[in-house]
């Protein structure tokens, strides 16, 4: 595949099989970060698990958030639709929400519910799953307490799965946060994918392989010693 000039001058910060300290790595994801919008930092964790066996998921609050906006709807009633409103929803409804789903509108980012609301979110598992969106117990994001979820998601909470490969994809910030910002958003990430270490299922070790990256960057890959030293001290 062809690689664009601008691409191809930012992987020469990423020597072929170097790996670096997380601040080195962050460092390299800035400086390749040229895009001429605000591009987003990514992490790619690949997990030692059987990802037949079993499935690593949970949430992360970054301590900086992701810096972008973040549109959350809210399937809610009774009571539970003036909580979901006073904590910032961008949309609260039932029925009429899941109608406009089905009908083909996504302008949304992220979907809690209450519990008594699963029997009309359980329909729409088919569109909503395929697109990372289903909300769900295990994740927190179908709660009694959905108004402190919604500020949560606000604020900058994002939701980590494995792939059917083991692989987790997650954001931790954007291109122009300051690099303590973005290391502390990091170590974050890893200390919640660790605090899910499953106990059976594994395969060697936990943490294989960390690599960030800006939307348009170079992967980085992290020194697994140095990620392994977080990991233990989170666990």
């Amino acid at each position: 595949m062809r690689r664009s000039r601008r691409y191809r001058g930012s992987a020469t910060l990423v020597p072929p099989d170097s790996t670096f300290g997380i601040d080195e790595a962050i460092e390299k994801l800035k400086a390749a970060a040229t895009a001429k919008f605000d591009e987003t930092a990514e992490v790619t964790l690949n997990l030692g698990i059987r990802p037949s066996q079993v499935v690593v998921r949970g949430t992360c609050n970054l301590p900086h958030g992701t810096g972008k906006t973040v549109r959350v709807l809210a399937f809610a009633k009774g009571e539970s639709v003036a909580e979901a409103e006073e904590a910032g929803a961008d949309f609260v409804g039932g029925e009429d929400l899941a109608k406009k789903i089905q009908d083909g509108w996504f302008e949304f980012d992220k979907v809690v519910a209450t519990p008594d609301m699963m029997p009309v979110v359980g329909k729409l598992g088919k569109v909503l799953g395929p697109r990372g969106l289903m909300p769900s117990p295990k994740t927190g994001t179908v709660t009694k307490d959905i108004g402190a979820v919604i500020g949560e998601l606000k604020r900058g909470m994002v939701e980590f799965r494995t792939d059917r490969f083991g692989v987790i994809h997650t954001v931790f910030g954007k291109g122009s946060f300051e690099a303590s910002a973005l290391r502390e958003n990091l170590v974050a990430v890893i200390e919640s994918v660790v605090e899910k270490k499953p106990e059976d299922g594994l395969r060697g070790r936990y943490l294989k392989k960390i690599c960030i990256a800006s939307t348009m960057g170079p992967g980085i890959v992290l020194d697994v010693a140095e990620v392994q030293s977080i990991a233990d001290a989170a666990s």
